[in-house]
Order: structure tokens, then C-alpha cells, then sequence
């Protein structure tokens, strides 16, 4: 259980139990869940591929901190660090990964980038990607709480190769913004073409 956890590795300046705090008070409470569900999706991912198991479970945890901050905070962050100004041209759906990993980075004490790149991608994706990032993308994609058309399949193909699970993904994911005539962000098609073609046949 992810209660037994304890931090020893200070990639965190707080315990568990101060980390869950921070994101109680940062998120409303259907959010607060999904994040504590990625969390230990993302911890059985780790277990099963090798990936350090306190650094998914802060990167799990991490990944929505941003999520229902105003458009304001991000615009604001963007302007400040100097980010990519194109990201202006987006919303929450890009913004509360990419950006919110410095609010993540400023307001948590979070420095350590495996676990800041995770919460960077974890909507995107990235061409190249650590295990932990691999681990973070998936975990918020098929925990148990998600429920829709090609899921399952999304649980089964992560269960058994997680970078098909990437693959997969990454796939639905495009498909459904051009279905529905979505603007797409170009690092979702970086993702596509960097990870897609080599998984061929795997994920149809």
C-alpha cells in the first residue's frame, strides 16, 4: 500500500503524508482521487520495469498539481521563466503539465528533473523519454478509475511491453484531437513519430 512508503531519497523537502496535504488543499476532491490512483498505478508500473518506486510515487502524485490553477498563474509562469511563447497559443490541457512542472519546481522544492520531465510529459509525451516519464504517461492513462473505449487494451498492452503502451497512447490520443478537429501540440507529434512506427503491429 502506498501508505507504507516513506521518503528517504530527498527528492521531496516533505514527508508523504505532507506531500498528499499539499495536493488535498491544491486539488478538488475528484481530482485529489485520480491523482492518489495514478499514484499507485504508477507505483506497480515502477515495481514491474525497474523505475525507482519513491520517484513514481512523487511524480504520480505531482503530475496534476497544476491542474485547476487559473489560466492567469500559467500565462504569468510562462512570461517569467521565459518558456516557449507558443505555448500561449494553448490552454490547461498542454499548460498543467509543461508549465505546471515549474510551479511544481517553485512551490514543492521538487528539483530532481526525471521526476519534473514526468510531470512535463505526462499529457504530451516527449520523443525520448525516461522509464519513470514512460511510467507517469501510462499511469495517468489507464488507472482504475478511467473508463473508456480502448482502455482495457491500453492496460493489457502496458501490461505487457510499457513502451507499446507509450506507443498506444500516443496513437489514440492524436486520433482523437483530429477527429475532432483539435488544434495539436507539435511535441504530441514528435511523440507520434518517434515512438508509433517502431511499435507497428504491436498496437493495432
Amino acid at each position: 500500500m502506498t501508505k507504507e512508503i516513506s521518503y528517504q531519497k530527498n527528492y521531496v523537502p516533505l514527508t508523504r503524508d505532507e506531500l498528499v496535504d499539499r495536493l488535498r488543499k491544491a486539488l478538488r476532491e475528484k481530482r485529489f482521487q485520480h491523482v492518489l490512483r495514478v499514484e499507485q498505478t504508477a507505483i506497480e508500473l515502477a515495481k514491474k520495469n525497474g523505475v525507482d518506486v519513491e520517484k513514481a510515487s512523487i511524480a504520480g502524485l505531482c503530475h496534476d498539481y497544476a491542474k485547476q490553477r487559473p489560466a492567469e498563474d500559467f500565462i504569468a509562469e510562462i512570461k517569467k521563466k521565459g518558456l516557449d511563447p507558443d505555448l500561449l497559443n494553448y490552454g490547461n490541457a498542454i499548460w498543467h503539465g509543461v508549465v505546471g512542472a515549474e510551479l511544481v519546481k517553485d512551490e514543492l522544492g521538487i528539483w530532481d528533473e526525471d521526476i519534473l520531465n514526468a510531470v512535463r510529459h505526462h499529457t504530451t509525451g516527449a520523443p525520448v523519454m525516461t522509464k519513470l516519464e514512460q511510467v507517469i504517461y501510462m499511469a495517468d492513462y489507464i488507472e482504475p478509475g478511467r473508463d473508456f473505449a480502448g482502455v482495457d487494451k491500453a492496460r493489457e498492452i502496458t501490461a505487457a511491453d510499457l513502451g507499446a503502451g507509450v506507443a498506444y497512447q500516443t496513437k489514440q490520443t492524436l486520433e482523437y484531437l483530429i477527429t475532432r478537429a483539435k488544434p495539436v501540440y507539435p511535441k504530441t507529434i514528435e511523440t507520434y513519430n518517434a515512438w508509433v512506427p517502431q511499435y507497428e503491429g504491436k498496437i493495432d
